[in-house]
């Protein structure tokens, strides 16, 4: 071993450890062991920030973008609606969740799938009352499986397509990882389909403060524009698919009160309907039957390209100039610029419109203005902002455009038309100019702590080539597995990039693995590319701790999971994965 090398694997174990020491986040792990690699000459100057630079980085961050504007489109959410308008038994419940978050993952970033699913969980378990612990982990998990289904389903399958390209010059393209994924994947779903009962009962989920400030009974109004599916429905009809999240309180026609009761009132073209129930409930409700939201089509002064427009929550504070005073009087649009969308006071069910009813204080309200101008107007009007949370009333759009354009990027991608990473980070750039993401939105929903990572421990990775580092860890990799035959060759490198996961994130797995399992096949006189998928498979699947991938610790607090939950259910799902996972590769990429 030579000084270089001592000094590569010294860095890389100062890496490892502080991951598991886990006291840093992951990104400045990542930034202090390039600075460890720096200081002992083993990454160059010249190459220390090359990782900014990498393709891996920009397709990562692109996919974030891009998987956003899908998610903030709510066709998913609409189109799993009319799939399921009643679903009320369990087991068929959790079926549809878990296969739709897996298909899903498939074509959007893993997280972002089950963020979208996880709110139409909580209503499933609310309608066969389930404890919402039995649908989280097993859509956590189905969500992990569906990204090994194409190479943007999840980081490690991008990460291992460009280290592909670096070792034979040519990359996994978009579904080379479709035949085993989709197995994988499929075989998943049924066994998560019986295996939640390894789960223990009785979790308590754990209450956030957007839930201790959440308002189930904002009143807010919508019209009946030519058109809308909801002309000919009765009223019970228009929130038939909400239940007990949504009701109609009053049904207005030409100004006036419907004299019938407003759940038997045939819905008419022009009529204004009153609905009543939680932000997220109000706004399925109103995308689905194609209404049109007070104030919507009220355009807003923008100030600058900067600024933007958004929704918040606020309280009428005592002294407030819009106690006892009404919306419409006060002509908020035209004096303040700003529009209020809906209004909730504790034990009142309002039968008026939005602009003739009477604030108080104490009154909790929906406003949706310039983001920028909002503290000024709050301070003007007496109102005091709630606690951030987000709130889609208002806000969510009804295109498909980003959809198509994730479709179109894919399809250029598969074709070999261009490079992956231009056709994601184009998708990214026209998603943000045709407005199907806010500047604002887009940003937020890059993971820069991620991006820091990757590009932090690109050059790392790098040096361990370069100082033939991997080669010795290949070689005694090789020894071990010298009287194995090829299969079992495999399964230790699927295994090996397993247990490295929970340590090292997964993207940091392939980072570190990618080379060495390289270096391994050579040893051993196989082709790389089985190997490389072996480690992409056993990095993107941490079934046993809810620390190895965002997925599994998004669901930890919600479903009331400890540390301890996760290898109940994920140890057997990690043997099914690597018993079924190592014929298939040796069969689709044989060596």
């Amino acid at each position: 071993m030579t000084l270089e090398q001592g000094l590569s694997f010294a860095v890389l174990g100062l890496t490892m450890a502080l991951f598991i020491w886990g006291r840093l986040r992951y990104d400045m792990v990542a930034v202090v062991g390039l600075l460890a690699g720096i200081l002992t000459g083993v990454v160059p100057l010249e190459d220390a920030f090359s990782g900014f630079s990498d393709d891996i980085v920009i397709i990562v961050g692109s996919a974030l973008v891009v998987s956003a504007a899908v998610a903030r489109s709510g066709v998913i959410e609409r189109t799993l609606k009319t799939l399921a308008p009643n679903l009320r038994n369990f087991h068929a419940q959790l079926i549809l969740l878990i296969a739709t978050v897996a298909v899903m993952s498939a074509f959007v970033k893993n997280i972002g799938a089950l963020a979208i699913m996880m709110p139409i969980a909580f209503q499933m378990a609310k309608r066969s009352g389930s404890s919402i612990s039995c649908y989280l982990m097993p859509m956590a998990f189905a969500s992990l499986l569906g990204g090994l289904v194409t190479m943007v389903g999840t980081s490690p399958n991008i990460i291992v397509a460009s280290m592909r390209e670096r070792l034979t010059g040519e990359p996994f393209s978009m579904f080379d990882f479709t035949p085993v994924g989709l197995a994988l994947a499929a075989a998943g779903i049924v066994f998560l389909s019986f295996g939640y009962r390894l789960l223990p009962g009785g979790q308590t989920p754990a209450v956030s403060m957007g839930d201790a400030l959440d308002v189930h009974a904002y009143t807010t109004e919508a019209r009946v524009p030519p058109g809308s599916s909801a002309e000919g429905k009765t009223a019970i009809e228009l929130a038939a698919g909400e239940e007990e999240n949504v009701s109609v309180t009053s049904v207005l026609r030409q100004g006036r009160a419907e004299r019938a009761a407003a759940h038997e009132t045939v819905l008419q073209e022009g009529d204004i309907v009153l609905l009543e129930g939680a932000p997220e409930a109000l706004e399925r409700t109103i995308a689905t039957h194609e209404l049109e939201l007070e104030g919507q089509h009220r355009d807003f002064e923008v100030p600058s390209a900067d600024d933007e427009v958004g929704v918040i929550e606020a309280v009428v504070a005592t002294g407030s100039t819009l106690v006892g005073r009404a919306a419409g009087r006060l002509e908020l649009h035209k004096y303040y610029g700003i529009n209020l969308l809906a209004v909730s006071r504790s034990g009142i069910h309002f039968t008026e419109r939005l602009r003739d009813i009477r604030l108080r204080a104490g009154d909790v309200i929906v406003l949706q203005g310039m983001l920028a101008q909002f503290p000024l107007r709050l301070q003007e009007l007496g109102c005091l902002p709630l606690a951030e949370r987000e709130v889609r009333l208002g806000k969510l759009s009804r295109s498909i455009l980003p959809i198509l354009i994730l479709a179109v990027a894919m399809v250029l991608t598969a074709a070999g038309a261009i490079p992956v990473e231009i056709a994601f980070f184009g998708a990214a750039a026209v998603t943000v100019l045709v407005g199907a993401l806010p500047l604002r939105e887009a940003y937020a929903a890059v993971d820069w702590p991620i991006l820091v990572m990757l590009a932090a421990l690109i050059p790392v990775s790098a040096s361990l080539q370069e100082t033939g580092a991997t080669d010795l860890l290949s070689a005694g990799l090789s020894d071990l597995a010298r009287g194995l035959p090829t299969l079992g060759a495999l399964a230790l490198i699927m295994v090996a990039a397993m247990a490295v996961t929970p340590f090292l994130n997964n993207a940091a797995t392939v980072l570190v693995m990618a080379p060495i399992a390289a270096g391994f096949a050579s040893a051993l006189d196989y082709r790389p590319e089985a190997f490389l998928m072996a480690v992409a498979i056993g990095a993107a699947c941490d079934f046993l701790t809810p620390i190895g991938h965002q997925c599994n610790t998004l669901v930890m607090g919600p479903g009331g999971y400890r540390f301890g939950d996760y290898w109940r259910l994920g140890l057997p799902l990690s043997i099914i994965v690597v018993v079924l996972g190592v014929p298939l590769i040796a069969l689709f990429w044989p060596t």
